[in-house]
């Protein structure tokens, strides 16, 4: 286990690190910034009772007072669901930063990778990874989510990149700094709140036990960097791809003309994606989280035994 002094590892995490038992890293993002109180705090609770239902122990990141919290006790999580867009969203750049004033923020993918690395957790759950902006060769806009998936060893169970970004340049992107895309059980990348998309995936693989043996044959050879493993989202919740299009379309649209950009982009455009689908995609978003926290809690199962 680390012995860095800035962070925190909840007593519950502690122990299942030291034992070798299963954990999934959650991110905190999706409370604070993700959606609104209270739906918030509900689906993060979900989310880890999820985890703990198949198997495996959660610990749900973020910094609290300058300090590196991995696992938090529900108490922390009520309090950063009505903090909201009040917390910091931070990503790999403003931890320092964080700690430095003692301030109280959430992670991103990003950030979130970073301090599971740090405590030696290997399976992180989302609901979707950072990419390439829509305009990206104009604005530059690159999530920090891509470059810490090159050099971060965590696997990261997600609904593939949010349907809001340039998928295409995402892979790319991917493709160039040696980050593999593995379909879980489909050969076609999920967009978010759709099961499939115009792009493959690198590989697909069927059983969290084939996953979890590819990420030890990887960082046993000392490769360098994460996973993404696409989950698609339950057939029951899937949009339909023309009314997400549409949605996301003038949601785009309004972000451009309103010059939103940087860190408050994606919250802006998932919000209003939401509004402009009736609440429908903030259910899906939820759905495709639980999701994925069943499947990464199956992946870190088989990872703990050794992938087999």
């Amino acid at each position: 286990m680390t012995t860095n002094t800035f962070l925190d590892i909840q007593p519950e995490v502690a122990r299942a690190i030291e034992s070798g038992q299963p954990l999934v890293a959650l991110e905190s993002t999706i409370i604070s910034h993700g959606m609104p109180y209270p739906q918030n705090v509900q689906t993060a609770l979900r989310v880890e009772a999820e985890v703990r239902a198949h198997g495996a122990v959660p610990a749900t990141i973020a910094i609290l007072k300058g300090r590196l919290k991995v696992g938090l006790d529900a108490a922390d999580i009520e309090a950063l669901g009505k903090l909201g867009l009040g917390a910091v969203k931070v990503s790999r750049r403003d931890v320092p930063f964080m700690v430095a004033a003692g301030q109280t923020g959430a992670t991103t993918v990003a950030a979130t990778m970073m301090l599971a690395a740090m405590a030696g957790i290997a399976v992180f759950a989302t609901g979707g990874i950072g990419g390439v902006h829509r305009g990206a060769q104009h604005t530059f806009d690159v999530s920090a989510d891509l470059q810490e998936l090159a050099r971060t060893p965590v696997a990261v169970v997600c609904a593939g990149s949010k349907s809001i970004l340039d998928l295409g340049l995402t892979l790319e992107y991917l493709e160039t700094h040696g980050v593999p895309v593995v379909g879980f059980q489909t050969d076609s990348l999920p967009a978010f709140f759709t099961r499939e998309s115009a792009f493959g995936v690198d590989y697909r693989l069927d059983t969290p036990a084939a996953i979890a043996s590819v990420m030890h044959a990887k960082w046993r050879m000392a490769l360098a960097g994460g996973l993404v493993i696409a989950n698609p989202i339950p057939k029951a919740f899937a949009m339909p791809c023309e009314t997400i299009d549409a949605a996301i379309s003038q949601a785009l649209q309004e972000a451009d003309s309103q010059r939103i950009s940087g860190k408050a982009a994606t919250p802006f455009l998932l919000a209003r994606v939401n509004e402009l689908t009736g609440g429908n995609s903030l259910a899906a978003n939820i759905e495709l989280v639980l999701n994925n926290a069943r499947l990464a809690a199956a992946i870190a199962i088989a990872y703990a035994r050794g992938g087999v």
